[in-house]
Formats: structure tokens, C-alpha cells, sequence
């Protein structure tokens, strides 16, 4: 039997600056999953580390301890895997004054 995969677009050609976040993710049937972040323009500023968030609700978030560095030029691809991240799963990245980066975030779950 082949495993169960799906791949979601959870933010496609938005720009992120200060707080930011995708869309969350109702998850909960996968048993792990990959993040992929790909810059679509060349960023601007300092970048700091994306995390990834969990939910039991999807408006309710903590922290889930990864962390990633984000793409640090055009085209560039960063990702995480995931495990135990429960129903909901979002990425999130808090960018200092000046700094922006215009990305497409997907999210690849396998059962």
C-alpha cells in the first residue's frame, strides 16, 4: 500500500514584513510532514529564523520548538521537517524593521 501524501500552498506571493504568519493547516491526520520557504524577490534586511507554530484550535498558537533560517536570496529554498505537531501547523517569522521577504510556503504530509 502506498503512503498518503498532499501537498498544501499555505502562502503563495505575499510579502512578509514585521509579525507574519501562513495560513494554519489542519494536519492532524499526518504523521510527518516537510516546510519548504522559497523567496520569490530578493529579500531585504537582516532575516531572522522562521518557526514553525502548533495549534489545537487554529487561533490559539505556541511555539513548537523548530526553528529554520529563511531564504537568503531569490529562488533560494529553506525547509524543516516536522513530527508530533498535533492538528494545526503554521510557519511564522517575526522581521525587524526594514527587512521583507516575499515568499511561497508549502507544506508536504505524508500518513
Amino acid at each position: 500500500m502506498l503512503p498518503e501524501n498532499l501537498t498544501a500552498v499555505v502562502a503563495r506571493n505575499e510579502t512578509w514584513s514585521g509579525a507574519s504568519a501562513t495560513e494554519p493547516y489542519e494536519a492532524g491526520w499526518a504523521r510527518e510532514a516537510i516546510v519548504f520557504v522559497r523567496a520569490l524577490k530578493e529579500p531585504k534586511g537582516a532575516l531572522p529564523k522562521a518557526r514553525i507554530e502548533i495549534s489545537a484550535d487554529g487561533m490559539h498558537w505556541c511555539a513548537e520548538g523548530s526553528e529554520f533560517a529563511l531564504p537568503a536570496t531569490r529562488d533560494a529554498v529553506t525547509f524543516q521537517r516536522l513530527t508530533h505537531f498535533g492538528n494545526f501547523v503554521r510557519v511564522a517569522a517575526t522581521l525587524p524593521d526594514g527587512a521583507a521577504i516575499t515568499v511561497l510556503v508549502t507544506l508536504h504530509l505524508k500518513a
